[in-house]
């Protein structure tokens, strides 16, 4: 057995662990660890069968840019375990499924695959990637470009709808923001900010209520005791 393949089983099986690791993990931030693990090892797969450049797209796309975004997202959140945990039985059934389905046709592809036979092409990309006149990143720039130029550009733009869309879910603001209007600050003139505006002083006099006739009454001193009464009125 040759070492490349020694290596391919390895790399294989270390995919294979990380990639139920992925699945069985408790800690979503272990997940994301394992799974990054398990695509290294797809990337070396891939080297160790002459395909470096999807490799090393693998490992500045995925590992580089989206798992790092992925694992800071999950770091960030607050992710009840326990309460996951409890709703995990019920997906067991569809996650069966699922996992049969994709076993059945993983098992078809390899059965076809290892049954069907290879005609080498005379003029074809084949033979001139098998002679060594071209790399095969040289050829898939050229089969992209060529061959699925139109299903290229419908990639890329079925990607800008979603980075139009996804800017657009973010930026929306709530009605009662201020916001600085910066042409404005910079247009204001030195005497334009302060007005000063001349009031006549206006002083407000308390009115006073004169007392009822009652109340005058009441209000007169007693006569002393022992006093003679007042003479009344005579007529003339």
């Amino acid at each position: 057995m040759e070492f490349t393949t020694v290596l391919f089983y390895i790399f294989a099986l270390l995919l294979t662990l990380s990639g139920m690791k992925v699945i069985t993990a408790r800690n979503p931030v272990s997940s994301a660890l394992f799974l990054v693990l398990a695509f290294f090892n797809a990337a070396a797969v891939w080297m160790l069968l002459e395909a470096e450049f999807l490799a090393i797209l693998l490992v500045l796309v995925y590992v580089g840019a989206v798992m790092v975004l992925f694992l800071f997202v999950v770091m960030m959140l607050d992710i009840n375990v326990d309460v996951l945990s409890r709703d995990f039985k019920r997906f067991i059934p569809v996650a069966t499924i699922v996992g049969a389905i994709m076993v059945v046709e993983t098992a078809l592809i390899l059965w076809h695959g290892y049954g069907a036979t290879t005609t080498p092409v005379a003029d074809g990309s084949l033979a001139a990637v098998s002679s060594g006149a071209m790399s095969n990143t040289h050829l898939i720039g050229k089969i992209i470009y060529t061959d699925y130029i139109f299903a290229f550009e419908v990639a890329g733009l079925v990607l800008l709808v979603a980075i139009v869309a996804a800017i657009g879910l973010t930026v929306r603001e709530p009605k009662d923001s201020k916001r600085q209007d910066v042409s404005k600050q910079v247009a204001v003139r030195a005497k334009d900010r302060v007005r000063i505006v001349k009031m006549q002083a206006v002083v407000e006099v308390p009115e006073v209520e004169e007392p009822a006739p009652a109340d005058a009454a009441a209000a007169a001193p007693a006569a002393a005791p022992g006093a003679a009464p007042a003479a009344p009125a005579t007529k003339s």
